[in-house]
This record gives C-alpha cells, structure tokens and sequence, in this order.
C-alpha cells in the first residue's frame, strides 16, 4: 500500500482534498491503494483520511489571530512532522492553506519527500515574489483557475490547470427567484459568516442585526438562514444568536443541504471566500462582506494589489456583487445595500444574469479525476483511461 501525507486546514481544502482521494482511490483501484494519513476534517475523515490532526485545530484568519493561536499550530506541525517521520511516505499532497502548508513543504524538501501541491496560494494577489520560493520547494502544482498558470511560467515548476472542483459539488438548483413574481414581500436571507471561528465571531453580529433590521418584527420565522461550516463551533454560533436581535426560534441553523438552502433564499450576506463562489454558481445574489483585526487589514492593504476582495468579481472581472469591508461592513450598511437590492428587480434580474457566466469561467466538469491523475502519475500508479489537461506549464 502506498503512503501519502495529505494536509488542508481549511473547510474549503477539506473538501478539495476529499474530492482528490475518492478520485484517486476510484482511479487506481486494486492496482495501488493509497493509504492517505495527515491534517485534514470531516470530509478527508469521510473520504479515508488516517488523521493525524483536526483541521479545526489550525483554522485561524489573520495575522493577530493567528499569533494567539501559534503554541497550537506549532503542535500541529510537529505531530505532522512526527507522522511523516514514522511512516516515510511516497509523496506529500499539500492543499491550498499556504503560511503553514509552504513551511510543511520546506522541511518535506529536507527529507525528501516530493511534494504536490493542490491549490494555488494566491501569489497572483500579493507576495508575487514567493513564486520563487514555491518553485524552490514544490514539485508540481495543481491550479484551479487559468490564468494562475502564466503566473508560473518561467519558473522551474511543472504546472497543471485542472479546473475548479466547485463546478461538480455545486448543483444547479430551481431559485428563489425563479418562483417568483416582481419583489418578495417576505424575502429569505442566507447568512454565510465564514468557515473560522475567528471569522464567525467578527462577522455574524453585524449579519443578525442587519437580517433583523431586512425582516422586521414579525412574521421572521423561516425568513433568516444561518449557513455553517462543519468547521464552526455551535456553542459560539448559540452565544452569538443569543447576544443578537433575533430569537433563536428565528434563525434557521443550516448544517445539512445547504446548496438548496442558500438557492431557496432570495438573497445572501456571504463571508469573502470560497462561499462565495458556491452562492455564485446557485445563482443567489449576495453582498460580500469581510471583517479582520485592523493590523491584518493594514497590513494586507500594504501587500494587496487587486480591485476587488470577492472571487465572484475577481473571476469575472468586474464587479458584480457590492462589497462591504472592514468598517463599512456594519449592520446598517449591510442592510441598506441588501434593501436597495431587493426592492428592485431589474437589479436582482442583472446580478443573476452575471453570476450565470461564472459557470462557464471556472472551466469545465472533472476537476477531481484530473487532479487524482496527476497524483497517480506522480507515484507511478498506472490509471486508466488518462485524461488530458489544459493548460500545463512544464520547466
């Protein structure tokens, strides 16, 4: 059996990365089990992940929050670093997760493990020069988007685009919009406060009192829905909805079928992140909205050069969905730009027809199968019927 050290601290690269081990376990077959072990959550966990570590415990946003939190990642790391030690896999398969995944990748390069690479970090929004660094240290890397391929180019790194796993975990779903007639009168807003506790804790009280001030004083129940991440701790959304405007009767926690509870909703407040690609390609309009500790906000407004925050705009290259940032990300922002939506269609109608391209920009199906073939190919495992990639950049 074949061993490899898989690492993703995030909800989103849990996902990913579960995504790539039922494809590469489908595709190798009986010829070459693969025996993942490493960091991972529910999802790896599900998908047969020996883990070594919860993501929950290295799940932080920001460089104050994550200075709190280093004690604990440090023991993360070395568990990590321990396992690989003891069981010397083949390969090391790094998903997104780059302040701790590229540090992880340094000492793997010391003991020579080869390592893949799943996710791009996104040096194409800021610290351009780690490309170096990650030429330096990666063996091949598995981008999501195609233009993160020219960022590569002229480095000593094998490239692949494999596309965007979201196009086949994402259904395309009946609206709320689609059943409806001219404005709702009760609309139904999905509240998407981030995947990280630290994230949650900022974002979700201005959310509840901006749901609150958007569906007034009665009549609220089934009209507010709280979407969570696995990852999230329900003690600290219970605390934050009890220290809210709304009774907990009021607020709908949704765990479970949250792509039909998002495209059930009229409109969402969307933490800035990988969710908001998810309610993008639903095709539910949405504010995007993001709060960090004013030294992380400092600093990134110092290293950042993009014009928008959101990967809805981003990928699509202009901006579709309002953002609120930092101070403006304020209960009473959030509402008055989510009432000036609502209370016109034409508005609605245009973001809808924009969010359809989105679709269609990430790529096309089978994001999975291609980057498990090139996992396959990096171990030797023979696969069958190999499928070709786009956009490869090689030395």
């Amino acid at each position: 059996m074949t061993g490899v050290l898989i690492s993703a601290g995030e909800a989103s690269g849990d996902r990913h990365a579960a995504g790539l081990m039922a494809a590469a376990a489908r595709l190798a077959g009986d010829r070459g089990p693969i025996r993942f072990f490493g960091l991972g959550g529910d999802a790896m966990a599900a998908a047969g992940l020996d883990s070594v570590a919860h993501s929950d415990e290295v799940a932080v946003v920001g460089i104050a929050e994550v200075v709190r939190e280093l004690p604990r990642i440090h023991r993360v790391f070395r568990k990590l670093l321990l396992a690989t030690e003891t069981r010397r896999p083949s390969l090391a398969v790094l998903v997104d997760f780059p302040d701790f995944n590229l540090r992880l990748a340094r000492r793997l390069r010391r003991r020579g493990i080869p390592v893949l690479y799943y996710v791009s970090p996104q040096v194409w929004a800021w610290r351009r020069r780690r490309v170096r660094t990650i030429a330096r240290l990666v063996d091949r890397m598995l981008v999501l988007f195609p233009f993160e391929v020219d960022v590569y180019r002229g480095h000593e790194l094998h490239v692949d685009h494999v596309g965007h796993p979201l196009v086949d975990d994402v259904p395309e779903l009946e609206s709320a919009w689609d059943r409806q007639d001219g404005v709702p009168e009760r609309p139904v807003l999905a509240l998407l406060p981030g995947s990280r506790n630290s994230e949650v804790r900022r974002i979700l009280p201005p959310m509840l009192r901006a749901a609150a001030t958007l569906v007034g004083t009665a009549g609220r129940a089934g009209q507010v829905r709280l979407i969570l991440a696995p990852t999230v701790d329900e003690e600290l959304v219970r605390r934050l909805i009890a220290g809210g405007p709304l009774d907990a009767d009021e607020v709908d926690v949704v765990r479970a079928d949250r792509f039909a509870a998002v495209a059930g909703s009229h409109l969402a407040l969307c933490a800035s992140g990988t969710a908001t690609l998810e309610v993008g390609l639903l095709g539910t309009p949405m504010i995007v909205v993001y709060r960090v500790s004013p030294l992380t906000y400092a600093i990134g407004r110092l290293l950042v050069d993009l014009p928008f925050v959101s990967l809805v705009n981003l990928v699509l290259g202009r901006q579709v969905v309002p953002e609120l940032l930092q101070a403006e990300a304020d209960h009473e922002r959030m509402a008055a730009a989510a009432s000036g939506l609502l209370g016109r269609r034409s508005r609605i109608d245009a973001m809808r027809r924009a969010l359809a391209e989105l679709r269609p920009a990430l790529g096309e199906s089978g994001a999975s199968d291609r980057a498990a073939g090139c996992l396959l190919e990096e171990l030797g495992l023979p696969e069958e019927a190999r499928r070709g990639r786009e956009g490869t950049a090689r030395p």
